[in-house]
């Protein structure tokens, strides 16, 4: 097997290895990134539905007032105004989603569902956690959801959820008498859930990933191409040549003409030793003639 054969076969396995580790390396870490960036897409919503639902509280409901004698509003209320605010935004993005999923609401859209209900009781078990993240498998696709607890702070929600004898007649006229009571101060009774899909971040990290391949491919064909012109210019084709006169010698010829031997690499070092063998061995010659 020739050298060049050789160093080729072990580039080739070490470059082999190298992808392998760097491709594993880099794909955690793009995971990682993606995770992240789902992450703080989703806490983005949050804070953006609270601060719909601080809005409608100090600046709408007061302005409702007199017409809530005569006529319930739900913009008035918090809860509806960061939900159609979402409901907005997901006529663009309709993979995202925001449900302040609850037991037993007053008006019937924002009821949890099944896995909403254990999001809910998972706070009610624990009602220091102030914030869960958690992974499900959706229609569309892999989803992440953010959650954090719908508590009761104060008693003025309770002047429409206390009791059915205590709440507003428009409240009652407007969504009846069978849900959203029975509401206890400092009560967890839902969850606002935010939910973003996986598939844009991990499309992303997938497309930067292959791109990282390619590079390292393309880096590697350019330094394989390199290292195989530098190995025949400055040493194969040296040796190769040395070889030769050697070979010339080797049948006695000893007119074979001297080994170029410049600069002061190892080959020229070899040239120049090699040179002064045959010389000394053509005197070595003459002398038993």
């Amino acid at each position: 097997m020739k050298l060049l054969l050789k160093i080729n076969i072990v580039m080739v396995i070490v470059f082999l290895v190298g992808l392998g580790a760097a491709y594993t390396v880099a794909d955690r870490l793009l995971q990682q990134n993606a995770q992240a960036e789902i992450q703080d897409a989703a806490r983005i919503m949050m804070e953006s539905a609270l601060a719909v639902r601080t809005y409608t509280s100090k600046q709408i409901n007061p302005l409702l007032q007199t017409q809530m004698r005569y006529q319930f509003l739900p913009q008035s209320v918090a809860a509806y105004s960061a939900t159609e605010y979402f409901n907005n935004l997901r006529q663009r993005y309709p993979d995202y989603s925001y449900k302040e999923a609850t037991l037993n609401p007053t008006n019937p859209r924002d009821r949890a569902v099944d896995w909403e209900v254990d999001v809910v009781n998972r706070f009610r078990e624990n009602t220091q956690t102030k914030e869960l993240v958690g992974e499900r498998d959706t229609a569309t696709g892999r989803t992440m959801y953010l959650a954090r607890p719908l508590r009761i702070p104060d008693d003025a929600c309770l002047q429409c959820h206390s009791s059915v004898e205590a709440a507003p007649q428009t409240v009652k006229d407007k969504y009846g008498t069978a849900n959203g009571f029975g509401w206890q101060l400092h009560d967890i009774v839902g969850a606002q859930i935010v939910s973003v899909p996986y598939d844009v971040p991990l499309t992303r990290a997938s497309a930067a990933l292959k791109k990282f391949v390619y590079l390292l491919v393309g880096l590697f064909l350019f330094l394989f191409l390199a290292l195989n012109l530098l190995l025949s210019l400055l040493v194969l084709r040296p040796v190769r040549r040395l070889a030769g006169i050697a070979d010339e010698v080797s049948k006695g010829n000893m007119d074979a003409p001297d080994f170029p031997a410049k600069g002061g690499d190892e080959i020229s070092t070899l040239g120049t030793s090699f040179n002064r063998m045959r010389r000394s061995l053509v005197e070595a010659m003459n002398m038993l003639q």
